[in-house]
C-alpha cells in the first residue's frame, strides 16, 4: 500500500513540475492526532469511551476469576468425583472460557465495539478536518498537504509548514459561527482575518525579531567598547598627571641634576610609547566601531525591506479577498 501511495505521489510531483518552475512548490502537513486531541467534542467522547472500556475490562476480569474458582474447586474435589462429574465440570469450564473469549472478541476484536465506536467518534471530525484542509489549500495555494500521523514516513518536517493550528482555528470558528448574530459574525470575521494575517507573517516576524535581537546585541557591544575606551583614556590621563606631579616633586626636592635629567628623559620616552600605543589602540577600536555601525545599517536596511515585503503581501491578500 505504501509503495502504491509513493508511486501516486511521484506521478503527481512530475505533473506539477512545469507549474513549479513558474512558482515554488508549496507543501504543508497536519498532525491528525494533535488536532483530535485539541477538539473538545472528541476529547469528551474519548473520555466516555474510555469509561466503557474500563467496564468491559472489569467484566472480562470477573469472568476470569469465576473460571479460576471453578478450576480450583475441581482440582480440590477431583479425587472424590466420578468420571462423569469430572467431565461435566471440565465441559462447564470450557464453555465459560469460550464465552469469555467471545465476549473479549466482541468488545476488543478487529470488528469489535471499541473499533466501531472509535470510528464513529473520529469520522465526523476527520470529515471536518478534510474540508478545512481543502479550504486552506485553495485559499493559500498549497500544492500538497500530508498527514504526519499517517503511514507516510516523514524523516523531517519544519515547524513552519505545520498547518494543524490553522485547521483547528477553522473548526473552532465553524462551531462559534452557528451561535453568532450578523453583527457578531462580521466582527468575528474581521478578527479571524487579523489572526490569519499574523499566522501568515509568523515566519517573517520571527526573522524580523532575530534581526532586532542581533542589532541590540551589536549595539550593546559598541556601548561596552566605548565605555572601555573611556576607561582606558581616563587611566592614561591619571597616569600622565601622576608622572607630571612626580617630576615636579623631583625638581623641588634634593635629587641631583643628572638623576633628574635621566628620570625626565625616561619618563618622556615612556610617555611617548604609551601615547603611541594608546593612539594605535584607539584607531583600532574606532575602526571596529565603524565596522559595527556599517553592519547595523545593513541590518536596518534589511528590516526596512522586510517590512515593505510584508506590506506588499498584506495588500495582495486584501486584493485577493476583495476579488473573491
Amino acid at each position: 500500500m505504501r509503495k502504491h501511495f509513493l508511486c501516486i505521489l511521484l506521478v503527481l510531483l512530475a505533473s506539477k513540475q512545469v507549474h513549479s518552475q513558474a512558482r515554488g512548490t508549496k507543501i504543508g502537513y497536519i498532525d491528525m492526532e494533535y488536532i483530535l486531541q485539541n477538539v473538545p467534542n472528541y476529547s469528551e467522547a474519548t473520555v466516555q469511551l474510555e469509561q466503557k472500556v474500563q467496564k468491559w475490562k472489569q467484566d472480562i476480569e470477573s469472568k476470569k476469576i469465576e473460571i479460576n474458582k471453578i478450576k480450583d474447586a475441581l482440582k480440590a474435589e477431583k479425587a472424590l468425583l466420578t468420571k462423569n462429574l469430572i467431565e461435566e465440570r471440565e465441559a462447564e469450564i470450557k464453555f465459560l472460557e469460550q464465552e469469555m473469549l467471545d465476549y473479549q472478541q466482541k468488545r476488543f476484536g478487529i470488528n469489535g465495539d471499541l473499533m466501531l465506536q472509535k470510528a464513529q467518534i473520529t469520522k465526523p471530525i476527520q470529515d471536518q478536518v478534510f474540508t478545512a484542509v481543502q479550504d486552506i489549500a485553495e485559499a493559500k495555494k498549497f500544492d500538497f498537504i500530508f498527514d504526519k500521523s499517517s503511514d507516510l514516513t516523514m524523516l523531517f518536517a519544519a515547524q513552519r509548514f505545520d498547518i494543524s493550528d490553522q485547521v483547528l482555528r477553522l473548526l473552532t470558528r465553524a462551531d462559534k459561527r452557528e451561535q453568532l448574530t450578523k453583527k457578531q459574525l462580521a466582527d468575528q470575521e474581521a478578527k479571524e482575518n487579523k489572526e490569519d494575517t499574523v499566522a501568515d507573517n509568523e515566519f517573517l516576524s520571527e526573522r524580523q525579531k532575530a534581526l532586532e535581537e542581533k542589532k541590540a546585541a551589536r549595539d550593546k557591544i559598541i556601548e561596552e567598547r566605548k565605555a572601555a575606551q573611556e576607561q582606558k583614556r581616563k587611566e592614561y590621563e591619571d597616569r600622565r598627571a601622576k608622572m607630571l606631579a612626580d617630576r615636579e616633586a623631583q625638581k623641588n626636592g634634593t635629587v641631583s641634576a643628572n638623576t633628574n635629567t635621566a628620570t625626565s628623559t625616561s619618563n618622556k620616552q615612556e610617555d611617548a610609547t604609551k601615547l603611541s600605543n594608546n593612539a594605535a589602540q584607539q584607531k583600532l577600536e574606532e575602526a571596529k566601531a565603524a565596522k559595527l555601525e556599517q553592519r547595523t545599517k545593513i541590518l536596518e536596511d534589511r528590516k526596512k525591506a522586510l517590512e515593505e515585503r510584508q506590506n506588499k503581501i498584506r495588500i495582495q491578500r486584501d486584493s485577493i479577498k476583495n476579488a473573491k
